[in-house]
Formats: structure tokens, C-alpha cells, sequence
């Protein structure tokens, strides 16, 4: 693995990496991936993986070349993920790079999935092209960090998300929203980083959320993928989850023509095997968002990844504290990133040890 690496090779994949940030949220289940082509020491095209189904990182960079009349014979390629080698919904990265006539390409980590692993820089080692890879390596793989760990585990990133008033309490005596205008726009661009959302079907009853994002711009995103924890299917059919026409997941522990039937676990369905099956849909971004049932079952089970955890200034009277303190998130192996504001809210940012924050704007 080269580390002797230039400023100008630095500056180059940092820029691939600001443009892969222009994916995330729209490319899901592949990875936000960033390109750059250069030629004597200048950059001559960028691209990045706009949206599932679009060109590839490579393929929009070379695109661009084409659009800006810029040779592409004997150029750089700096990409923050191994090119991929085989035919999915666009051909081959690898085959476009030989097209393109490409010298060199910088790769900034390899990519794990099986249907890639190490492929695609044979196959550009194997027709001459010089490969080096490392280069800013631990920053791609945050970014991606979804994808390495469900190419890894088949398993999604749990984030949990709770909101409570300044004594804890999560429902009272003043019924409604209580946190920020800055927080809802947070939690809905967060609802747009994930693949699914899910709560407990007594978020359901008491609430009966639509669970989607409204409050900012859905862009080349999908709404995600609804999940009931709902035991004994006590859900309401006429429920909003059940009636909008959105993709809607029930969990039980009954065989019944609805949802998916799991086994029984701690006071409801075993979550491991819900976290395998969601794994096996693709799901890599998993956001629990309520309510304290579901949260103390996750973090009693040390299945949370990341926690977001908002504190109004206002008082809902009396009313179920939430259960979420310093002891309950440490006893879960998560550590306190960071402490910021939305708005008047006060949000406390969880995570584990070895999972570095997404990135600085995440949700």
C-alpha cells in the first residue's frame, strides 16, 4: 500500500470524496462513490454515483470528460471505491476505465462486496493500468460505512433517535410536538439518510405517524421502508402506515398473511432475527424512532450502533420518562461524541467506539 503520497494526489481524492457526498441518501443499497480524471497536475472531469440507476462514479467522470472535449487517453482516475467489475444496473466500471483509455488509477479503499473484492484492480493490473490504493482510505470507508458493515455482517446500522422534555419525560400533559422546528428538519433529513424506520405499535396507536419524509426535499430519494414491531398485530388497519399506499413491514410472532412472523424474543419479536432479515432486504441504515419500549429492548441487547438523543427546554408535566440516560447508552458500548443544539434543543451524539460519525453534516 503506497503512503507516500503527494499533496496533489490528496487534494485530488478529497475532492472525489466531496463528491461522492452528493449521492448519499439517493444510491442506497450501493455506497456514495466520488471520481476524478487529471492530466498534468489539473483536474479535467469529475463525476460521482447521483442515484441508484445512474452512471457510476467513473462512468460520469468519463462522461464529463466527453461533455468538456477533454482527452481522457493516459489520464489519472482517482476514485474513492474499487471499480466494480461485472454487470449489474450499469456495465462494468472497469471496462468503461479501459474505454476511456485511462493511465493510472488511485483508489482510496477496496471494495468488499463479493461480487467485487479485489477484481476490479485485477482486471486493471491485468490490462496494464498502474493501481495504487490507501489513499485517504479511512475517510471512504466512513463514508461508506453502511455498506462496508453490511457487506461484512448482512446487517443494517442501527440509529436510534429520541426526543424527550427537559426532565425526560416523552408524552404528558401537553400533548403535541415539543421539540424545535430545527429538530424536525434534522430528523426528517435523518429519515432521509435511512433505509427504513421503525417503532413499537404503540407509537402507532397513540400517535399514528406517517413515518416519511415531508420536510425536506425527497430529491432522487425514496421514502423508506415502514417497520411495525407489533407482537400481536394490535395495529389499527386504518392506521396511515397501513393506508398511504407506502411500504409498511409488520413484525409479530403469529403466523399471519400480514407482515413477517419472527421468533419470539425478550417481550416480543427476537430482534437479531429481525436485524438478519432486514439484512437480507438490503436494508444497511436502520433508524429506531420510538418509542421507550422499543429503545430499551435495542440497547438492552447492545444492538444500537449510533444515538441521537434530543432534549427540549420545554416540560410535558407528568407523564413515561423515556429510560435513556449516560448509564443506560455506556452500559450499550456506545461513547458521547458530541453535544450541539437545534434550535433551543440540546441533541447528545452517541456512537461506538470503532464507528466514526458518518460525517460533519450527518443527518
Amino acid at each position: 500500500m503506497n503512503t507516500e503520497w503527494s499533496e496533489f494526489d490528496i487534494a485530488c481524492m478529497k475532492r472525489a470524496l466531496e463528491l461522492a457526498e452528493r449521492g448519499r441518501a439517493q444510491v442506497s443499497p450501493n455506497p456514495p462513490v466520488g471520481c476524478v480524471l487529471t492530466r498534468n497536475g489539473n483536474i479535467i472531469a469529475e463525476g460521482w454515483h447521483d442515484h441508484l440507476g445512474d452512471l457510476h462514479a467513473e462512468q460520469a467522470a468519463i462522461a464529463d470528460a466527453e461533455a468538456r472535449s477533454a482527452a481522457t487517453e493516459g489520464c489519472t482516475a482517482y476514485v474513492t471505491l474499487e471499480p466494480c467489475n461485472h454487470f449489474g444496473r450499469t456495465p462494468p466500471c472497469t471496462q468503461a476505465l479501459l474505454w476511456a483509455g485511462v493511465g493510472e488509477v488511485v483508489v482510496a479503499t477496496r471494495d468488499p462486496n463479493p461480487t467485487v473484492r479485489g477484481e476490479g484492480i485485477r482486471i486493471l493490473l491485468d490490462a496494464g493500468i498502474t493501481v495504487r490504493e490507501g489513499l485517504l482510505e479511512s475517510s471512504a470507508q466512513t463514508q461508506m460505512q453502511a455498506f462496508m458493515h453490511w457487506c461484512e455482517y448482512k446487517r443494517p446500522l442501527v440509529t436510534l433517535k429520541a426526543a424527550m422534555d427537559v426532565n425526560g419525560i416523552v408524552d404528558g400533559d401537553s400533548p403535541g410536538r415539543f421539540t424545535s422546528e430545527e429538530s424536525l428538519d434534522a430528523v426528517h433529513r435523518l429519515r432521509r439518510q435511512c433505509d427504513a424506520i421503525l417503532v413499537g405499535v404503540n407509537t402507532i396507536i397513540r400517535d399514528d405517524p406517517t413515518l416519511n419524509i415531508r420536510r425536506v426535499p425527497l430529491e432522487q430519494s425514496t421514502q423508506p421502508l415502514r417497520i411495525v414491531l407489533d407482537r400481536t398485530l394490535r395495529i389499527p388497519l386504518d392506521s396511515k402506515v397501513l393506508t398511504d399506499g407506502g411500504d409498511t413491514l409488520l413484525v409479530h410472532i403469529q403466523q399471519d398473511s400480514r407482515g413477517v412472523a419472527l421468533p419470539a424474543g425478550d417481550g416480543g419479536a427476537d430482534l437479531n432475527a429481525l436485524l438478519d432479515h432486514l439484512g437480507d432486504r438490503g436494508v444497511q441504515e436502520l433508524l429506531i424512532e420510538g418509542g421507550p419500549i422499543v429503545w430499551k429492548h435495542f440497547l438492552g441487547e447492545n444492538l444500537v450502533d449510533r444515538a441521537i438523543i434530543i432534549q427540549s427546554p420545554i416540560s410535558l408535566g407528568i407523564g413515561p420518562n423515556s429510560g435513556l440516560d449516560e448509564k443506560k447508552l455506556t452500559d450499550s458500548g456506545l461513547i458521547h461524541l458530541e453535544q450541539t443544539n437545534w434550535g433551543l434543543d440540546s441533541v447528545a451524539l452517541w456512537s461506538r467506539p470503532n464507528l466514526p460519525w458518518p460525517s460533519h453534516d450527518w443527518p
